[in-house]
């Protein structure tokens, strides 16, 4: 934890990615872009995390299904469910939603007009994929977590291109 603490001073990005549960897109989204980041040198430029809107899965970690294709795929999903707090909105630069149901309770939440100017909607980064959401794979099967990842990847790298504008 201090090194998150440590980073919000001398990183360029900070990005925070949200779903409903956090234990399936965020989660991997979060996954999905460090590991593009680390590619990519960025590390010590961008600093990455994910919530969901709901606490029902607190401390959990990811859906033990996505962890397995996430897996396969060569990702580690570790990190832990925690819901959105309000000072994620002063922490965070993008605040990025999978769907826009979940955008939209996000916005109601955002304290500010300056804070919902920071919600974003992850596949507006997609550069192969014409899809307006990242589903969510929880009460689908193994092709649904699949391509949660095929969408995921492709998004992720659309956001590193913006974001190297950015840096």
């Amino acid at each position: 934890m201090k090194y998150l603490y440590f980073c919000r001073n001398i990183c360029d990005m900070n990005i925070l990615f949200f779903c409903l549960g956090n234990i399936c897109r965020s989660s991997a989204a979060e996954e999905v872009m460090r590991q593009q980041v680390l590619r990519a040198g960025l590390e010590d430029k961008i600093r990455l995390d994910s919530a969901g809107l709901i606490d029902y899965h607190e401390g959990e970690l990811s859906d033990p299904r996505m962890r397995r294709h996430a897996q396969r795929r060569g990702y580690h999903l570790t990190h832990l469910s925690r819901p959105i707090r309000r000072q994620d909105f002063d922490k965070f630069d993008w605040i990025i939603g999978m769907d826009e149901n979940n955008i939209r309770q996000l916005q109601r939440l955002a304290p500010s007009a300056e804070a919902q100017g920071k919600i974003r909607r992850m596949t507006d980064f997609c550069q192969k994929y014409q899809v307006d959401t990242v589903p969510d794979p929880y009460y689908g099967g193994d092709q649904d977590f699949k391509y949660v990842l095929d969408v995921l990847e492709d998004a992720c790298e659309g956001l590193l291109q913006e974001i190297r504008k950015d840096l």
